[in-house]
């Protein structure tokens, strides 16, 4: 095996895999990075057994083939050599799995295992829909904080993906809160080629994280080519593709707990109370992270009590004509939700102390955007 290829080239496709290299593992195997090279490019394959990377990177190939090296090492090293051209060689004539590495003056020689020990990624099974990039990267950014990190619940571990002919929906939740977001039927223009009816997946959180750092390290329009098989979830961006294992398993029906009589609402001013919120939780409970909202005709106070180091109040101008109202709230959730929405103005709806309150940004545009937040007692 030898080959060159560009420095800035190889790091852009090096830094994309280190999301999904397994770093703490039994099997030295994960974390190793799968080269090949062949035709006139490089082929990087990386994975954790749950999630997978395909990429690749133009390579002027003067014998192919393939090995495996270390992937945090191999990037380590790659960006801190000067930006020219980089030389990759089998380190001995057997072919075996040790590979040479050399840009200008600087050589090195890297250990890895033979390529027949790293695991076989499935193949893209054929493209079932075209998702519009900026929407799913929008749509990511406003559910994903809401997926539970609580391994117990395990199909709570992932977002559901709802693809219907003319719509596309996203909901994430926790049990304490739940984020969902549907696409205007304006936004797809042709509908999903191969989706009758209705098409439900579980998307892992790993897997959220990674689509998010790549459709944000390529922000320019277009589409990403969305499969799936019996086991898998395939994400094709260029000549980039994302694998991740499809979770299986229950859903909660989030459409019984989205609320339906809230008649009380009062508009806020997205910048205002973010700063509110944030000073006041200089002073709340440490564990619950709990605050009050208490709304009478046209104020809102936001107040802090129950730490040691003092309490804290802020009041805020608002439109709010309803009765006299209090109710807890969870800080971090409603900052979560606030810098998700980006935007100018929020809609805080409600019932009474006890029910689930709802938040919308406003207005909503093309992204119907609904953020639902059970209360506090305090």
């Amino acid at each position: 095996m030898e080959f060159t290829v560009q420095r800035a080239d190889l790091l852009k496709e090096l830094t994309l895999s280190q999301g999904v290299v397994e770093r703490k593992t039994t099997i030295p195997i994960l974390s190793n990075i799968l080269l090949e090279a062949s035709g006139d490019s490089l082929q990087m394959t990386a994975t954790d057994l749950e999630l997978g990377i395909r990429n690749s990177c133009p390579a002027n190939v003067k014998k192919g083939g393939a090995t495996t090296v270390p992937a945090k090492k191999l990037f380590d090293y790659v960006r801190q050599l000067e930006e020219a051209e980089v030389r990759f060689k089998s380190a001995d004539s057997a072919g075996g799995a040790a590979v040479q590495v050399a840009c200008g003056r600087s050589r090195v020689r890297m250990a890895g295992l033979a390529r027949e020990n790293f695991p076989v990624l499935p193949e893209f099974p054929g493209k079932l829909a075209v998702l519009p990039r900026q929407v799913l990267l929008q749509m990511i950014r406003r559910t994903i904080f809401a997926i539970s990190t609580e391994e117990s619940r395990y199909t709570l571990n992932a977002a559901l993906l709802v693809l219907k002919p003319e719509t596309m929906t996203m909901v994430a939740t926790d049990g304490h809160r739940l984020a969902h977001v549907e696409t205007d039927p304006s936004v797809v223009r042709e509908g999903y080629e191969g989706v009758g009816g209705e098409l439900r997946v579980l998307v892992p959180k790993k897997a959220m994280t990674e689509l998010q750092r790549h459709l944000a390290e390529q922000p320019e329009e277009g589409g990403i080519e969305f499969g799936k098989d019996e086991n898998h979830l395939f994400f094709r961006m260029g000549t980039r593709l994302l694998i991740c294992r499809m979770l299986t398993g229950q859903f909660p029906n989030y459409e019984a707990v989205m609320p339906k009589a809230n008649e009380q609402a009062v508009l806020l001013e997205q910048a205002p109370v973010m700063a509110a919120l944030r000073r006041v939780a200089l002073f709340s409970d440490e564990r619950s992270h709990a605050v009050r909202f208490q709304l009478s005709k046209e104020e809102l106070k936001i107040v802090s009590t129950g730490s040691e180091a003092g309490e804290s109040e802020e009041s805020l101008t608002t439109t709010y004509a309803g009765a006299p109202l209090q109710i807890g709230f969870n800080w971090e959730y409603l900052l979560d939700f606030l810098t998700a929405a980006d935007s100018e103005k929020v809609s805080l709806e409600f019932k009474d102390e006890q029910s689930a309150g709802q938040m919308r940004p406003i207005p909503d545009g093309k992204l119907k955007y609904c953020y639902v937040i059970m209360p506090m007692r305090i």
